[in-house]
């Protein structure tokens, strides 16, 4: 934009606060012609003329009187920023001299002006901005065509919004006449068929008892807060951003770089420090800072253990064992394994059957386990059982406490999923779902619940089928090896996501192969599925679509649950049939790390604990739980726990503590 005809209504700042221009953004520095204020000519040299105008009239004051005949204005060869094709040089321009002048630099951004020959603004933006911020409807209404808002429905929206505004000021100044005319004259002719559900909401608030009720129902901060600022920030949307650029825009750049650099950062895991970011560098994060070393192993279960969960505070492990129990281990906080406690303060030995699912309440106050068809509620802080659910007819495949805390829910292969309350209690039950679950989530913004299972297919009615032909209604399950059924092989599997409050089905998705675990990222986006045979799908709930998936693992029999991990839930985690934990990067789907260490058998499950982010467990049929943190410096010590079965449930500090030395053999001991 070229430097405009001087107007002595152009002297406000592209900010929102009134910072007289000290520069000649509004002086006239040559007569050539531009259209809508934009001229992509910079060529023309010529000392600035800062003291009159041509005719001899006084120009106003910018602050540079006394060295305005020094200002030169350049002459650059092109139109493009360096050798880039996609930098247009009077944008960038432009951009400096809104940035200079939002952090006070007056007079820097008006030499610039001055020098460059290009203007941040046309007039007619300024006295836009000064219409909207002071009230004058019906002169920034005039200024919608000449700032390039031709289409005529974005003109339509455009007016809506300014006459909200002015409808909004009216209610609260209790001029509640004015505010129907202008609801009547101003709102209705401007609504489109999307704003009618809004201008019933509008008419409505005429009923408001006084102005702080009025705000309230509106969600509306008042002519004396930010609400003008924010119209113009919605008005933006309908003026070309050539026109009347974006507040503070350069900031926003700069912000989406450093957002994208973080994305492209395979192994970021760790918050970005304002004292050690620069823009010099490009964001990025040192490998060995990974959680990849094994620095505890829990060795207390005396078989298989199929499944762990972190507590929410991150201070306690429960692990879940075909041996029939259940552990409470206690992590200690420590920055350093070698002074860490890990204790096993309880062993929950009372179910009649291996163990499936497991998972903590909300406050960490109950564990909730599974036993074939039994749910059993154990006091985390004493260890006591506190009631036993027998509503389920077949395996709990699913437990997941509610993130609004109201309660938990249930998943069973017998097609059922049941919510409780806190104590217990039925509350609801989803009876005959259309498949036999397998495994179920719930979405932190708890709108949808995610389930997956075998489709469920009716026997034949009797008397159709010889009696030796009549399939028994729930099909053979083909059992994975650690206690969990994964399914027959011949029927359809599927992912269902329901809306939660309604019970509504959203979608339903055929999947080939068997569907063993469902994790929900911490944002509600994203669903991750184990399916096997050998992949890992990603599933964005928001477009209902296919992400990626995510090769590499081994898994074909067992059931093996993955998890999201890192501070920013930027990693897909699983364990494998191969004994290996595969870590990949959930954004490009990159394989990161092959971690070894467990001994023969399939890892059956990790989980990424909630606070410290840069540990995280697993567990395997090799009768273990390992703890994997970032490398620490050579001499550290592996520390292992080991008791029998005499011990007492409760175990002392250090209980059966045994040492060895650090290996780093690919993340191995």
């Amino acid at each position: 934009m070229r430097i405009p005809e001087p107007d002595n209504h152009s002297n406000l700042s592209s900010s929102y606060d009134f910072v007289p221009e000290a520069g000649p953004s509004c002086v006239t520095l040559d007569k050539a012609s531009h259209s809508n204020g934009i001229n992509k000519e910079n060529g023309y040299s010529a000392p600035v003329s800062n003291g009159t105008s041509s005719n001899g009239s006084p120009t106003m004051g910018n602050g540079l009187a006394k060295h305005s005949s020094s200002i030169m204005r350049v002459s650059l060869p092109g139109t493009t920023l360096y050798d880039d094709p996609y930098l247009d040089r009077e944008e960038f321009v432009r951009l400096v001299i809104q940035s200079l002048r939002d952090v006070g630099y007056i007079e820097s951004a008006a030499t610039l002006e001055a020098e460059s020959g290009y203007s941040l603004e046309a007039p007619e933006v300024s006295e836009f901005r000064q219409h909207i911020l002071r009230g004058a409807w019906a002169d920034a209404e005039h200024l919608l065509v000449e700032l390039g808002v031709t289409d005529a429905d974005a003109l339509l929206d455009a007016r809506f919004l300014i006459g909200k505004q002015k409808y909004l000021e009216l209610l609260e100044a209790r001029k509640t006449t004015a505010a129907l005319q202008v609801l009547r004259n101003d709102l209705a002719p401007y609504s489109t068929s999307s704003d009618q559900d809004e201008l019933h909401v509008l008419s409505s608030l005429m009923m408001c008892s006084d102005p702080q009720d009025l705000r309230r129902r509106a969600s509306w901060d008042g002519a004396s807060g930010i609400s003008r600022r924010q119209l113009l920030d919605d008005l933006q949307h309908y003026i070309p951003s050539s026109t009347m650029i974006p507040q503070r825009r350069f900031s926003t750049l700069l912000t989406q770089s450093r957002e994208y650099q973080r994305l492209r950062c395979l192994y970021h895991n760790s918050t970005v420090d304002p004292s050690s970011s620069s823009l010099f560098s490009d964001h990025t994060c040192d490998k060995e800072s990974f959680p990849r070393i094994t620095t505890t192993i829990l060795e207390v279960h005396s078989d298989e253990v199929w499944n762990v969960a972190w507590s929410h505070d991150g201070t306690h492990l429960a692990s879940a064992s075909k041996d029939k129990t259940a552990i409470i281990w206690r992590i200690g906080l420590e920055a350093e394994p070698s002074s860490r406690d890990c204790i096993a303060e309880f062993i929950l030995r009372d179910h009649p059957y291996p163990l499936g699912c497991l998972a903590w309440s909300l406050d960490d106050s109950i564990l909730s386990t599974s036993a074939d068809n039994l749910i059993l509620l154990w006091n985390t802080k004493t260890g006591a059982l506190m009631k036993t659910l027998e509503n389920h007819g077949e395996t709990v495949s699913a437990l997941v406490w509610l993130p609004d805390g109201s309660g938990f829910m249930s998943g069973s292969l017998d097609r059922k999923i049941i919510f409780w309350d806190m104590e217990g209690e039925l509350r609801e039950s989803w009876n005959d779902i259309a498949i036999r679950v397998t495994d179920a989530a719930v979405t932190p913004d708890v709108r949808r619940l995610v389930a997956v299972g075998m489709q469920y297919n009716p026997p034949p009615a009797l008397g159709t089928l010889a009696r030796a032909n009549v399939r028994d209604a729930s099909p053979p399950i083909v059992s994975n090896g650690n206690g969990n059924a994964v399914g027959p092989r011949s029927p359809e599997n599927r992912m269902i996501i329901y809306d939660l409050k309604t019970g509504e089905v959203e979608l339903s998705v055929h999947m080939e192969g068997e569907l063993t675990s469902v994790k929900i990222s911490e944002d509600s986006r994203y669903a991750l599925i184990n399916h096997a045979p050998d992949e890992i799908h990603l599933w964005d709930l928001q477009e209902f679509r296919l992400a990626r998936k995510f090769t590499g693992q081994r898994q074909g029999h067992h059931v093996i649950r993955s998890c999201f991990g890192g501070i920013d839930g930027n990693f897909v985690i699983s364990g494998s049939e191969d004994r290996n934990v595969y870590v990949w990067h959930r954004d490009t789907g990159t394989l990161l790390e092959v971690l070894k260490g467990h001994g023969l058998g399939s890892v059956n499950s990790v989980a990424w604990n909630p606070c410290n982010k840069r540990m995280f467990a697993s567990c395997s049929d090799d009768n273990t739980i390992r703890v994997w943190e970032a490398p620490v410096s050579a001499g550290e010590l592996v520390r292992g726990f080991d008791i029998s079965a005499s011990e007492p449930e409760m175990i002392g500090k250090g209980k059966g503590k045994v040492k060895q030395p650090w290996t780093y053999n690919d993340g191995g001991l």
